[in-house]
């Protein structure tokens, strides 16, 4: 069932949407990943609108309102992703677990495509996945489910104080997850040290940086 409710559908659009047979679609491109744990591999992105988490340097904020992007069938989603060679798959949003992505993941998977998702960690799982990034943002606190599942945690660095944030949430993850520091873009040179810094004495954590914006591709 589709938490995200919008305005001025039919009945059957309303449906379709709660199944995720339609979703609110504000992108999609082919792309390499810029970061985190899958950094430098090619993959096909979906960016799904609407958001309620509302992070104040959020550099999609056109995402958040889900009402002014397509409902687009998950089958011509599809059928965009098998246009190209790559053979993964990045879901983000906005949040995208604000959907049912039950059916849009069932499908991928019959085409044996690798599924990776991006998640504030703020709405219970759908779906199936090969790779879950969970990015908790303080305003909105992660379920404890989610970090539980996650196999990367990745915390925005935009001040000092966020390295609190990231210490909070690491007791909820497993053992093995990956953990990642990333200066929010604006401020990446000013926080750059800081996080060095911090991973020199807690080693357990790794950097990580949007090097697609240097590369200057999406």
């Amino acid at each position: 069932m589709s938490i995200c409710k919008l305005t001025n559908l039919s009945a059957q659009q309303q449906q379709q949407l709660d199944t995720g047979r339609l979703l609110p679609v504000m992108e999609m491109f082919y792309s390499i990943q810029g970061e985190g744990y899958n950094t430098g591999k090619a993959a096909f992105f979906i960016r799904i609108g609407g958001c309620d988490v509302g992070c104040h340097w959020c550099d999609v904020k056109e995402s958040w309102d889900a009402s002014i992007h397509p409902l687009t069938p998950a089958e011509e989603i599809l059928e965009n992703i098998l246009k190209y060679p790559a053979q993964s798959v990045v879901i983000t949003g906005g949040e995208p677990l604000m959907y049912n992505l039950d059916y849009l993941c069932g499908i991928l998977k019959e085409k044996n495509i690798s599924i990776f998702l991006e998640t504030s960690g703020t709405y219970p799982l759908s779906g199936t996945f090969d790779w879950i990034c969970v990015s908790p943002k303080s305003q909105m606190n992660p379920r404890r489910d989610m970090l539980q599942l996650a196999d990367e945690l990745k915390v925005i660095v935009y001040e000092p104080g966020d390295f609190d944030w990231a210490g909070e949430n690491l007791p909820y993850v497993k053992q093995k997850c990956m953990l990642y520091l990333q200066p929010e873009w604006s401020r990446y040179q000013k926080m750059l040290p800081h996080i060095v810094d911090y991973i020199l004495n807690n080693p357990r954590w790794m950097f990580s940086l949007q090097s697609h914006k240097f590369m200057n591709i999406p």
